[in-house]
């Protein structure tokens, strides 16, 4: 898979796609979901070590918070093209229902 900066939700949902299809195709959905919760622990783990938490051993220092948020997206994207879900539709609706329940709600 060619990488590039700047992608759409539609180019990156495309581009995780094209690479599943040449590797086996994609795993059942639970197994997707474990997936995630993976990730979701992963990004945990790099915010406790980067907020001081829980140090991470000698040779793990370096932080990778957004090595873990890519994969969790990455994870995220198999599920949405599993199901055919367009994230980009389904973002912009979810942000006009922020920007319309929430408007003054953090004032």
């Amino acid at each position: 898979m060619h990488m590039a900066t700047n992608n759409s939700l539609k180019e990156l949902q495309q581009k995780v796609d094209d690479w599943i299809m040449s590797h086996g195709g994609y795993w059942p959905p639970l197994a997707m979901l474990s997936a995630i919760m993976e990730e979701v622990g992963e990004v945990a783990r790099e915010i406790n070590y980067y907020e001081g938490f829980k140090p991470k051993k000698n040779k793990e220092k370096q932080l990778k918070l957004g090595e873990e948020l890519a994969d969790l997206l990455f994870s995220l994207i198999c599920i949405a093209n599993y199901y055919k879900i367009n994230l980009s539709n389904e973002f912009d609706g979810a942000l006009t229902k922020y920007l319309e329940r929430d408007s003054t709600r953090f004032l």
